[in-house]
């Protein structure tokens, strides 16, 4: 079979919330860039985790709900791939869909933002800090517990208009939305990973297609960044190993030591925030294997240390 002729159409399948589409605009203006006269269209969709706003995603079913719409249009070729924030993926896609490209990652980190206080250490007692993550509430009330944390759900713009109406004194939200849409100027401190570990996937995008289709993953080849790549793979398969979805307090984060190390941290909380495990490991990588056999070391120290209940205790709470 011959995959050397460029693609005639492509349908990117998006979420319609301005980050979403930001990022499927960026997919589809690196496509054009290679493929000229590929005639390119998104397919803006509403799903399930945007329709639901008056409750946490960890007690609706998952992150899994921003795709699975999305999963339904590639299954029934409305659109030849869609384009995710990789944090919002399952750790176990479904059977028949695969990762075609993971995209170099923008700023990882999580992100203050607050119109009066210009670090999390200003909050004066009782001052009300909202996320939409268990991982963030949990670094929260391990530092700061003198902070109430309350839920914030919604759009990038939705929970920044929360902000600006007074129903928060500061919001912490991923640094790289606000970034690509250009409102780094809201940031007030990016917050370090000593102080916040990211999620699993954090600032990096996924491409999702169907994994009947090798040409469109040749297609894609071009926009893969193998750096990326195997920082997040180590990271979910930590977050695999421990079942993680955004029910439970979870973070893993990978970067490099070096150019051939590569450091991986993570932690798994109690839903009360009464217990937090730590791990770490560092060992050369030379391919996504390596990186997923680094994710699974970390995650069986987590285990070892009893994560496990912590999941079960989780699971139990929702």
């Amino acid at each position: 079979m011959n995959f050397s002729a460029a693609p005639q159409t492509l349908v990117i399948a998006s979420r319609e919330s301005r980050l979403a589409m930001w990022q499927a605009e960026h997919v589809r203006s690196t496509l054009q860039k290679l493929y000229p006269d590929c005639e390119i269209t998104i397919l803006g969709m509403t799903t399930r985790g945007d329709q639901i706003l008056d409750r946490t995603l960890a007690k609706v079913g998952g992150k899994g709900l921003f795709v699975k719409e999305l999963e339904v249009a590639l299954t029934d070729g409305r659109a030849d791939l869609a384009v995710h924030s990789l944090k919002d993926v399952p750790m176990q896609l479904p059977e028949g869909f695969c990762l075609g490209a993971i995209l170099a990652r923008e700023d990882p980190c999580d992100a203050l933002v607050s119109p009066r206080y210009a670090a999390l250490a200003d909050l004066p007692p009782g001052a009300v800090v909202g996320t939409s993550s268990l991982r963030r509430e949990m670094s929260l009330r391990a530092r700061f517990p003198h902070l109430q944390v309350k839920p914030l759900r919604g759009n990038l713009d939705t929970r920044l208009g929360k902000l600006d109406r007074g129903d928060y004194d500061a919001i912490i939200l991923a640094a790289a939305g606000l970034k690509r849409l250009g409102l780094g100027e809201r940031i007030r401190a990016i917050l370090p990973p000593e102080d916040s570990l990211p999620a699993a996937g954090q600032g990096a995008l996924g491409i999702e297609i169907r994994s009947d289709r090798p040409a469109l993953r040749q297609w894609l080849a071009p926009l893969h960044d193998e750096p990326t790549a195997m920082a997040v793979s180590a990271e979910r398969a930590v977050s695999r190993a421990l079942g993680g979805s955004c029910q439970i307090p979870l973070a893993a984060f990978a970067c490099r030591d070096n150019e051939q190390s590569l450091h991986l941290r993570a932690f798994v909380a109690a839903i009360d925030g009464s217990r937090t495990l730590h791990a770490e490991d560092a060992a050369p990588v030379r391919d996504v294997a390596d990186a997923e056999a680094l994710g699974q070391r970390v995650a069986q120290r987590l285990i070892d240390d009893g994560a496990l209940a912590l999941v079960q205790q989780a699971g139990g709470a929702m």
